[in-house]
């Protein structure tokens, strides 16, 4: 078994990242706690600080558990800044991948998802459980998709952008940097970035949001 870290437990998303990980035969070896708060772990691996990080740890392969695409970049440069270098990338073994694929370093797809050939996925991007992708997607860094999300065929997400639970966007629609798509909502015409798009069909009820939580990536 090989051993991974996590880099931010306060999300209660880390036990779906911890049961992939045992499903795919990995070894968490620690959890690390990189704000004040309670760590959702389930099993018994150790919680630490990042200075606690020992040199064969910050060797050892990387995944942040968190869903807000602002949070997950910040905790991505803290990680590299105590001296992990290894971005894993993980797909759930209950997802069948298609033979083209492109998927990012420190990407994650979660359990039951449906991932369409000839998709592109940028670095670190999210897919919560259940999502079903269409083929040749298109995704920049940092990109996340909620639970039952469906993304039909040549869709193009950019840098940041957020889909949320439920949510449907259809073919050929273009999801700008940071724009937010609620859950819910069915996507019908393209949402510029920064913009949040809510209904069905979805309309731009706010722009220059600043990302998903208000956070953009830059």
């Amino acid at each position: 078994m090989r051993g991974v870290i996590l880099y931010g437990v306060g999300s209660p998303i880390v036990v779906d990242v911890e049961e992939s990980l045992h499903r795919a035969g990995l070894t968490l070896v620690a959890g690390i706690a990189n704000h004040p708060g309670p760590s959702h772990l389930l099993e018994g691996a150790p919680v630490k600080a990042p200075a606690g990080l020992t040199d064969g740890e910050r060797d050892l392969p990387f995944l942040v558990p968190l869903f807000t695409p602002g949070h997950r970049h910040a905790a991505v440069a803290d990680a590299a800044r105590h001296g992990l270098h290894r971005p894993l990338t993980l797909i759930d073994p209950s997802v069948a991948a298609p033979r083209r694929l492109e998927l990012g370093p420190g990407s994650y797809v979660n359990a039951g998802c449906s991932l369409g050939a000839g998709s592109v996925f940028g670095a670190f991007a999210f897919i919560n459980r259940g999502a079903s992708l269409g083929h040749h997607l298109r995704c920049g860094a940092f990109v996340s998709v909620g639970p039952g999300a469906v993304l039909a065929g040549h869709v193009c997400l950019g840098e940041g952008a957020f889909v949320g639970a439920g949510a449907t966007v259809l073919p050929e629609i273009a999801v700008g940097a940071n724009a937010v798509v609620g859950a819910g909502s069915v996507v019908t015409r393209d949402v510029p970035a920064g913009c949040l798009a809510l209904g069905n069909p979805a309309r731009i009820v706010r722009r220059d949001i600043g990302g998903y939580r208000g956070i953009a990536i830059p």
